[in-house]
């Protein structure tokens, strides 16, 4: 593709999250006695936000007269337990580290909360410098919108026409078409093959070890 700067997907992509993304989800479900979910229920909930996510797992959603106490019950316990089984996927950390060493450029954009994507970066994953969250205050749009992946451009010094899009879901073929980029989507993470394909996935690979030969 002759890029150097990858724009990666967080959840699905660099981490495998789902376990504690669940865990929190079903235990503010508990704290307000609402029906809880399997980790294949919240499968299919994540990739867009974690207000989306709770919408999905809260009966009747956002019209639920409990959401929001659920919402920040969720919140709370996701920031305090976010690292607890969360760990990268085989491979992923090498693959950085050698990219890293390459001098690529590296960026993060998630609908993950700002801090939480920040800390996680922080601990598994300090050679990426820019790591940008769900952030509705400064004005920048989730994923699919384009701002996160604009706004990570800006923070690297790089032009549109120099990165690649990485991400495991729909919404990452989305964002990565909003944004001008060439996305690839990776089969290690929350979607399967069918489904990617389905939403216009062009571009699939199986191991973290093929984005070096991109």
């Amino acid at each position: 593709m002759n890029k150097d700067t990858y724009i990666f997907d967080l959840d699905g992509t660099l981490l495998d999250t789902l376990d504690d993304l669940a865990t929190s989800v079903n235990f503010a479900l508990r704290q307000y006695g609402m029906p809880e979910h399997s980790k294949d229920d919240v499968r299919r909930f994540v990739g867009n936000g974690v207000r989306l996510l709770m919408e999905r797992a809260v009966p009747d959603g956002a019209r639920n007269p409990q959401f929001e106490e659920a919402f920040a019950a969720f919140r709370q316990h996701y920031m305090q337990h976010s690292l607890d089984t969360t760990r990268p996927y085989d491979g992923i950390p090498e693959v950085l580290r050698e990219l890293s060493r390459r001098g690529y450029r590296l960026a993060v954009v998630s609908n993950k909360m700002m801090a939480a994507t920040q800390e996680l970066i922080r601990h598994f994953f300090p050679e990426i410098p820019v790591a940008i969250g769900e952030n509705e205050v400064a004005g920048i749009r989730k994923k699919p919108a384009p701002d996160t992946v604009n706004e990570a451009l800006r923070q690297l010094g790089a032009k549109p026409e120099q990165a690649v899009y990485v991400g495991d879901s729909d919404v990452d073929i989305e964002t990565a078409r909003n944004s001008a980029l060439p996305c690839v989507s990776v089969l290690w993470g929350f979607r399967d093959r069918e489904f990617l394909i389905a939403h216009g996935a062009t571009t699939l690979i199986e191991q973290p070890e093929e984005l070096l030969a991109l």
